[in-house]
């Protein structure tokens, strides 16, 4: 049978590679993989581009093929897929340089909002834009969908916050619409697109009826269609043109940079949840709560309240709610000083008795309680999403209306919801804008007559209330049919020649915003294929991808699920040639360069973590034998890893190029999988652990493996040497059990799939520690973030009730209000690990940081090394690719000391920057000794 992946056009890729050579990605994982966004179509490229400037992005343009830009794949309308060609502008686009003292920025596409945000945050500033996607989403889609979030309305959104972009148009012209001399360049090099976009700015201005539709359907958030209010807004061409292209999702030319003037960032806030016998009630109370200008109202329906009652953060009120017809408003109030949030709270104190509310209403500026609430709101799309049956796909969409239109709109959402059969179809959304989400599970595969007939409805119920049928989410392909329903046929004949006036030959997304076929919303749509357990509740948004060290090298997490879903259905329309081709891909890009760290599911939505998925896979790789083997190394751990230490302290010895030639040639016979890399930046052998036996105990003490097997940087003490000092001097008692070297937290079994290994080794630890601690009356410190991690789960997987704390959170507990620190370090460098991260360490870290430094850095860029166990001495490339804007950011900062909490983290770090890492408590024992 015939391949069901096309194959690219050879004429294409020819012109491609002619205009800019090698930046081409043509494998089927490549294109699969990036097939994939937020939204629910499914679009394969011909090919993936990866162009690294401006520059060779107009080259592409000059070609005249047809070009779609993707940055974070987060978008939710079908604005970042493609069958043509796909530019993916997150890898080498992520500039951003701080102006006026925080005042401004400029920012590239590829940057995320996040880090942005950080980068301005010691100015306290922000961008205005605040999505719930601010941890995944790019700059690049913030300006292409106009993206406006929580709070920041209307007012300071991308169009009303930006100051210029640099353009680079179809025909590859560049336009930087800062520049003073901005609409000459644009009359001399484009005339004919100028002098268009006067003429419509005057035939706008000229026509009542299409000033009064604009300035109503822009007064509310609005992202459908062209941003026909620049017309009105501004009067130069470059300004007009620079204001069309924010919201244009990538039709009308490529924002290769913006500066943005930058709001605000209020430190203080107060947040309370109101709770309405009715969502009309709740209404009701809008016009007063409004009037006392909280930054944000979120409604939240009767099936959102439902959801949010299952929430872990939920209170004791809450959960006590019998729900009925009720719904919610969830309020904050921001403000930069102490006096006046105080005053907003008198405010509040005052309106509150006076609403028809159903439970007590009460503020909150603890940052446990205020982010309990936000957390209730954010997870409504989680729970719901996470909780679908397996095989459908999660459509998030969102509308705006007037706000006293609001409690018609969702009666009406809700009926439509029962006529056609949609369950657990939740409500949402920022009700002071007017601005609805709503949330429908659905299988296309079965039921499209039943979507097509939905959306009919609701764009019926949207536009007979003034409203628009997208606020934030952009027009994509899933309004793109609607466009001429909402503004009128005069307005989107302007909306018809801005896109021939910047984009003569459609080349630009073809498909996206504006489009011929009625039926474009119905078709290209994405069925989810059910795979495995460990991943099925994906719904493909992204938000894992910034955290995901691999995902410059190889792929990302969503890549890795998708992959699979692709793999499935190729064997599922029996393409084995096409299952073959992925299946071999997949276990380099996939399996061997996944860091197996948990981060992403720090940043999922319905918290998966692609690692467990990995570690399956690689468990399904082993033979018999070798599970028979990795089960003896447990059993005999003492003495394998007294031969690694040995292994090391020989290589040290011996000229350097006998190792590495030995190890090279070993791991082109056994394969990189299975022989480490020896490099001559690696330390020699450590120290083996010894018991020591202490009656009456504090805690504990298990020295972590890493000891044993990597001796400390630069001659220092080491960790294992160092905490046993700082706990002498604060009269702290540690007790190392007997059998020490042969205990082990169990991550070299379970990072590799070595079940059985891992279960002989849990077992007696458990046993050991059990008996140590008096089952379980002291607790267990380990002195390497990893391994603590690793106790937790080893113990945990037995049910064994005990307490095992990281040497870092013992020590900032425990010990450092013992201890008298002396000279401090003038500056830090400090790399958190993801370990650290997941464990909840990062309060204590910098603790122990701020008292042996006076500046503590975390350098930009920080990420999980990747170094992973052994997976640095694997694959190398892994780390480095992990490692290289951090390292960058630390060679920059002529720091005096560089620290971490891991010693396998130190290792990739020191081969990072080629500056001595030590572990934080090394640095503690110095000052305190």
């Amino acid at each position: 049978m015939s391949s069901t992946l096309p194959v690219p056009d050879p004429a294409v890729l020819s012109a491609v590679e002619a205009a800019v050579p090698g930046i081409a990605r043509t494998r089927a994982s490549d294109r699969l993989g990036m097939a994939h966004d937020a939204s629910h179509y499914l679009l394969t490229p011909q090919a993936v581009l990866v162009p690294e400037s401006a520059e060779q992005v107009a080259a592409l343009l000059r070609t005249g093929l047809p070009l779609t830009f993707r940055s974070g794949g987060t978008s939710l309308s079908g604005q970042a897929v493609s069958e043509h060609l796909l530019v993916d502008t997150r890898r080498h686009f992520r500039g951003i340089e701080v102006l006026d003292g925080g005042a401004r920025v400029r920012v590239q596409p590829g940057a995320v909002l996040r880090q942005v945000n950080a980068r301005l945050a010691p100015y306290g500033r922000k961008l205005g834009p605040d999505p719930a996607s601010e941890s995944a989403c790019t700059i690049g889609g913030v300006v292409a969908n106009n993206s406006s979030g929580m709070t920041c309305g209307t007012h300071a959104n991308a169009y009303q916050t930006l100051e210029s972009m640099t353009l680079v148009l179809s025909s590859g012209t560049v336009i930087d619409t800062g520049a003073p001399d901005a609409d000459e360049r644009l009359r001399a090099l484009e005339p004919a697109l100028a002098e268009g976009l006067e003429r419509l700015r005057d035939r706008v201005r000229g026509n009542p009826d299409s000033v009064g539709r604009v300035t109503a359907q822009f007064a509310l958030k609005n992202t459908m269609g062209y941003g026909l209010n620049s017309f009105l807004d501004h009067s130069s061409p470059a300004q007009i043109l620079a204001h069309l292209a924010i919201g244009s999702e990538g039709t009308l030319g490529f924002v290769a940079e913006a500066v943005l003037r930058t709001v605000p960032a209020h430190r203080l806030a107060a947040t309370g949840l109101l709770v309405f016998p009715t969502l009309r009630q709740a209404m009701a109370a809008m016009p007063a709560l409004v009037a006392a200008a909280p930054a944000a109202v979120e409604l939240l329906d009767a099936e959102s309240l439902r959801v949010a009652q299952s929430d872990p953060k939920a209170d004791d009120v809450l959960r006590g709610l019998a729900v009925a017809e009720h719904a919610a408003l969830l309020i904050e109030w921001q403000e930069p000083e102490e006096d006046l949030l105080a005053e907003r709270e008198r405010t509040a104190a005052d309106l509150f008795p006076a609403l028809a509310l159903s439970a007590p209403a009460r503020l909150s500026r603890q940052a446990d309680g205020r982010a309990a609430l936000w957390h209730i709101r954010k997870g409504l799309y989680a729970s719901v999403a996470g909780a679908r049956p397996s095989g459908t796909t999660a459509l998030l969409e969102d509308v705006a209306v007037p706000v006293p239109a609001l409690a018609d709109l969702c009666d009406e959402l809700i009926a439509l919801f029962s006529e056609h059969r949609y369950e657990r179809s939740v409500i949402f959304g920022h009700a002071k804008d007017g601005n609805l989400h709503f949330m429908l599970n659905e299988r296309f595969d079965t039921d499209l007559e039943r979507y097509a007939d939905f959306t009919e409805d609701m764009v019926r119920a949207v536009l007979a209330r003034g409203g628009t049928l997208k606020a934030e989410h952009g027009t994509g392909r899933v309004m793109a049919p609607f466009v001429r329903r909402q503004y009128g046929d005069e307005l989107y004949e302007v909306m018809r020649e801005v896109k021939r006036l910047c984009d003569p030959a459609g080349a630009l997304n073809p498909g996206v915003v504006l489009t011929d076929r009625d039926d474009a919303h119905l078709r290209d749509l994405k069925a989810v294929v059910t795979v495995e357990p460990e991943v099925d509740r994906c719904v493909e948004c992204g938000y894992c991808e910034p955290v995901c060290p691999s995902r410059d090298l190889t792929t990302t997490p969503r890549q890795r699920i998708v992959l699979r879903r692709e793999l499935a259905a190729a064997h599922a329309a029996g393409d084995h040639e096409l299952a073959r081709r992925l299946e071999e891909e997949y276990g380099y890009d996939a399996v061997d360069t996944c860091a197996v760290d948990g981060m992403c599911a720090t940043a999922c939505p319905v918290l998966i973590n692609t690692g467990d998925l990995t570690k399956r896979l690689r468990g399904e790789r082993h033979g018999r034998l070798a599970q028979k083997g990795w089960k003896a190394a447990a059993k005999h751990w003492t003495g394998v890893t007294g031969a690694l230490d040995l292994a090391l302290d020989t290589a040290k010895a011996v000229p350097p190029h006998l190792p590495e030639a030995a190890s090279r040639a070993a791991r082109a016979v056994a394969g990189p999988e299975a022989v480490p890399r020896w490099t001559r930046d690696l330390p020699r052998g450590g120290k083996r652990r010894r018991s020591d036996p202490v009656e009456n105990a504090d805690a504990v003490y298990v020295p972590s493996c890493l000891n044993t097997l990597f001796a400390p940087a630069d001659g220092g003490p080491g960790v294992m040497e160092a905490f046993a000092r700082l706990a002498a001097r604060a009269g702290v008692r540690l007790h190392i059990p007997q059998g020490i070297g042969g205990l082990c937290c169990g991550t070299p079994w379970s990072s590799k799939g070595y079940t059985d290994g891992h279960d002989a080794m849990a077992r007696r630890v458990c046993d050991s520690l059990l008996e140590a601690t008096g089952q379980g009356r002291i607790p267990v410190v380990s002195d390497a973030a990893s391994c603590t991690e690793g106790f937790h789960r080893l113990t945990g997987s037995l049910g064994q009730a005990l307490r095992v704390l990281d040497a870092v959170a013992f020590t900032a507990e425990y010990l450092l209000p013992r201890l008298t620190v002396g000279r401090r370090r003038p500056s830090l460098a400090l790399h958190p690990t993801c370990s650290s991260t997941r464990l909840g360490l990062d309060a204590a870290i910098a603790r122990i940081a701020e008292a042996v430094a006076e500046r503590v850095v975390v350098p930009e860029g920080w990420q999980c090394c990747a170094f992973a166990g052994d997976r640095g001495l694997l694959h190398p490339e892994l780390t480095a690719s992990a490692t290289h804007a951090e390292a960058a950011a630390v060679r920059a900062g002529d720091f005096a000391a560089h620290a971490s909490v891991n010693r396998t983290c130190e290792l990739g770090l020191t081969r990072a920057t080629g500056k001595p890492y030590h572990h934080l408590l090394e640095l503690l024992d110095e000052a305190t000794a």
